[in-house]
């Protein structure tokens, strides 16, 4: 299992301290993210992207993702200059990825509407991502309220756009629970996110990012299963936890509990 981290799990380290764990845990890589200035985080703690970039690679690790443009299947110039900037720091920073996430508020969720957003934006970006030699991956969200919810829709877009050397999906545990299940595309898959709900009494409708924890034997979202699925697939890339927990963001001690829970979720492949 080649492991990740993203740096929502643990969005109040240093970005320093936050590569120093990931290489303690044994990760492979990292994603970095610049949506995190509600915490007072911003990207590479303000370094420049290159200082970033060799920073990671002193450390013995990859930049496996660069997150991310939003709403990325609201396509403008805005939008597109987004995209450009992204690009321009993954290069900078050496970051194998950028990522691409879909309008999750209700609008543009309608039959024809919503493919026909994502092929237009899909479309624009191919070429720009040609030109860097660049690889952006798409998340799907189960949320009803995602205006991108299903893998197979989008997995017909990149196919008809002759496209799928350039986008990659992201397959999220989380989300493809929530957009109930359905087929796994480990060919398509350019990374893995990996969380758990574990509250018995929640309905799988009301599921948000608040409750993903780590994963333990109290799982409903059958990450072992998935991940097992995906790589007896094929698939080889980055897994990569993503938690939006606040209880599990504020862990005292996080290098200890995620090291317990990869050598769960280890120790369960390994039994399955």
């Amino acid at each position: 299992m080649k492991k990740a981290l993203n740096q929502m799990t643990v969005p109040h380290l240093t970005f320093e301290a936050f590569l120093d764990l990931a290489a303690d845990l044994g990760c492979v890589g990292v994603e970095a993210r610049n949506d995190m200035d509600g915490l007072g985080r911003p990207l590479f703690d303000g370094m420049t992207p290159e200082a970033a970039g060799e920073m990671v690679r002193a450390k013995g690790l990859r930049m496996v993702g660069l997150s991310q443009v939003y709403p990325f299947n609201s396509w403008d110039d805005e939008r597109a200059t987004e995209v450009a900037n992204l690009i321009a720091i993954a290069k900078a920073s050496g970051a194998e990825t950028i990522s691409l996430i879909p309008r999750n508020d209700g609008t543009g969720v309608g039959n024809g509407e919503r493919q026909a957003n994502a092929r237009i934006a899909l479309k624009a970006i191919y070429p720009m991502l040609v030109e860097a030699d660049m690889v952006a991956l798409v998340e799907p969200l189960g949320f009803n309220r995602s205006s991108l919810r299903f893998k197979e829709e989008l997995v017909g877009i990149i196919n008809d756009l002759e496209a799928s050397d350039r986008f990659k999906l992201v397959h999220d545990t989380f989300h493809h629970i929530l957009a109930d299940g359905g087929a796994l595309y480990p060919e398509h898959t350019g990374i893995i996110h990996i969380s758990a709900v574990v509250d018995p009494a929640l309905s799988v409708g009301a599921m948000e990012d608040e409750h993903r924890v780590l994963v333990d034997a109290n799982d409903r979202l059958e990450n072992v299963a998935q991940i097992k699925a995906l790589m007896d697939a094929g698939y080889d890339g980055p897994i990569s936890y993503e938690c939006f927990s606040p209880e599990t963001q504020a862990l005292s001690d996080p290098k200890t509990e995620i090291a317990a829970s990869f050598a769960y979720i280890e120790e369960q492949l390994a039994k399955a």
